[in-house]
């Protein structure tokens, strides 16, 4: 048999993923991939019944339902202060996952190059390979995760073309300050590249940081491909509806990516999102309030049992300080992989390797996520306490 493609051995299955089948397995609690174990707003699941019997269930226009293009519209508007066109600047994708890919795929020739900040969700990575194009890592150092800037001006004189920002950032849960995006931002326009963000986790940004758009800064709506997604706002992961926001060029070619490679996200489940997205700010500022508790309780609790974390900014993750285990005779051969499944076989607690983020040789981190109920969070604490026995 003639070989495969090269590209796909440059990078493995999703090491999240493959983490949840694991944690499936042992039956341990699931801190690994992020997504909650709570319902989805009863509104939208009303919306979902009644599109079950009324519909629609035939294909969308292939960008996008109209009504959910609108909706999506109107809500970037409103936080981002620009004024987008829902006909010309907005696509709905198969989940954020498709967002990114689709954005990649329209930004990227063939030999160009993407910066990439490490640590990274892992799929920017894939997305550039598979794009046919050569990912440029940006360290963000911890603990506090900062970057030297003088590192993404050199990455722009080498040629990059495009730089990906996650903001808040998974895995490490950074919030860029409005400083650090505007000068970001001015290095763009300078030399003339693109900026593809992906704003997830947009509500979940903790006090006194803020969430800055990147597309509203100064020059940059119209160099900006914003990809985001409904999954984590309204607790939908396995709706996968996603979307991307940018000028009426970028979305017109994007739009012939896009069509190519999934036709189009689910019907009805796109019509039930609508009567989340009309929703007002009240939900977003609960939706706030419960990760903020959930991020307090959580880290309170690996407080207690002493393990070394950061205190995330946004997102529902945290990076959790493994260095002293792997320090005892029991774990000293062992890569952060190999102790996240020790982990789920002998604690019953799901992480993912740190070393899947970072593309500098990170062993010492793994990363947990508190999107659960309470009730689970505190089992997940009682059973990691068993930890500090081994130090």
């Amino acid at each position: 048999m003639r070989p495969l493609s090269d590209r796909v051995g440059t990078f493995t299955d999703s090491v999240i993923r493959r983490m949840t089948r694991i944690s499936n397995k042992y039956g341990a609690i699931n801190l690994s991939q992020g997504f909650p174990d709570f319902d989805p707003p009863k509104p939208m699941l009303d919306a979902l019944a009644k599109a079950a019997y009324e519909g629609p269930h035939q294909y969308s226009i292939t960008f996008g339902a109209q009504n959910l293009r609108e909706a999506l519209a109107s809500k970037f508007n409103k936080t981002s202060g620009l004024n987008v066109d829902p006909n010309t600047q907005v696509i709905v994708t198969c989940g954020g996952t498709e967002a990114m890919m689709c954005a990649m795929m329209t930004v990227c020739n063939p030999g160009d190059k993407v910066m990439v900040f490490s640590p990274f969700y892992e799929n920017y990575g894939a997305d550039a390979i598979l794009s046919g194009a050569e990912p440029i890592y940006v360290p963000l150092v911890p603990p506090e995760y900062d970057f030297d800037l003088s590192a993404i001006e050199k990455g722009f004189i080498d040629g990059a073309k495009a730089i990906i920002i996650c903001n808040p950032s998974n895995p490490c849960g950074k919030v860029f300050t409005r400083s650090e995006l505007t000068s970001i931002a001015e290095l763009a326009v300078k030399y003339d590249a693109y900026v593809v963000t992906d704003e997830v986790y947009e509500h979940m940004v903790y006090a006194p940081n803020v969430h800055t758009v990147m597309a509203s800064l100064p020059g940059m709506s119209e160099r900006t491909i914003t990809c985001s997604s409904l999954s984590k706002t309204f607790s939908i992961t396995g709706w996968r509806l996603g979307y991307l926001i940018g000028s009426p060029e970028v979305i017109d070619a994007a739009k012939k990516v896009h069509d190519f490679l999934t036709v189009g996200a689910p019907a009805p489940l796109q019509e039930a999102a609508v009567a989340g997205l009309n929703f007002g700010d009240d939900y977003y500022a609960d939706l706030n309030r419960l990760y903020t508790e959930k991020r307090d309780h959580f880290i309170a609790g690996l407080d207690r049992i002493g393990l070394k974390h950061n205190v995330p900014q946004g997102t529902y993750f945290v990076m959790i300080d493994i260095s002293d285990f792997l320090e005892l005779d029991q774990f000293r051969n062992f890569t952060d992989l190999e102790f996240c499944e020790w982990m789920i076989k002998e604690i019953g607690v799901a992480a993912v390797p740190g070393s899947s983020f970072f593309r500098e040789p990170v062993n010492d981190l793994i990363r947990l996520h508190f999107a659960r109920g309470k009730d689970v969070l505190d089992e997940a604490l009682n059973r990691l306490a068993k930890l500090k026995d081994l130090l």
